[in-house]
């Protein structure tokens, strides 16, 4: 009855360990953009907050349409606040900073850009286009409180790689590394894990 039991418990454990594996994955992101795809693994384990933030932004379609309006070759792109017309879009409260996280701004990374408030971040996003050191978590100070990584690029670098290299300009209103022509982000959406049938 003892053998009986344990074998239960082997046969119980090893059905449920796949359906925990599954929960637990963390969720991707495939953002179109016009100059190409870009996939991100969000790093939902480590920044619940930020990207619960992201994916609400995602589920309201709110990045559709939207450019990257920040580009500067070997440090990063920005987008996620302004339409082709540079009007800023209005958006949700600032959320917390997770900074504190232990994830880095290197290559490849997202994480939300912000004011020099440490709670300011809305909407905004950026992908490192290097690694980026100082932007991480030093201190409680605000000046080294450092910048939330959420995420990661999983494919699509060389998209960010040719973004990071378009032309840009200064506008008459002060904004600057602009791109000339804009980058779009056509969209974003959540990737459907499709169960292995075989």
């Amino acid at each position: 009855m003892k053998h009986l039991y344990v074998s239960l418990l082997i046969v119980l454990f090893l059905s449920i360990t796949p359906l925990l594996l599954i929960a637990q994955e963390n969720p991707k992101v495939l953002m179109k953009t016009s100059m190409g795809d870009i996939t991100i693994e969000l790093f939902q384990d480590k920044a619940p907050v930020s990207v619960d933030n992201f994916l609400s932004y995602v589920k309201d379609d709110f990045y559709d349409g939207l450019i990257f309006h920040r580009v500067i070759k070997d440090f990063m792109i920005q987008g996620g606040g302004y339409n082709a017309e540079m009007q800023k879009k209005q958006t949700k409260d600032p959320i917390k900073n997770e900074a504190t996280n232990g994830l880095k701004n290197n290559r490849g990374t997202i994480a939300y850009a912000r004011t020099s408030v440490i709670n300011s971040a809305t909407s905004q996003f950026f992908i490192n286009h290097v690694d980026n050191d100082f932007l991480n978590h030093k201190s409680t100070n605000p000046p080294e409180y450092g910048y939330a990584v959420f995420g990661k690029v999983v494919d699509g670098m060389d998209v960010v790689d040719k973004i990071a290299n378009v032309k840009v300009h200064s506008l008459p209103n002060g904004m600057q590394n602009v791109p000339v022509e804009p980058v779009m982000i056509e969209s974003v959406s959540v990737v459907e894990e499709k169960e292995d049938k075989e």
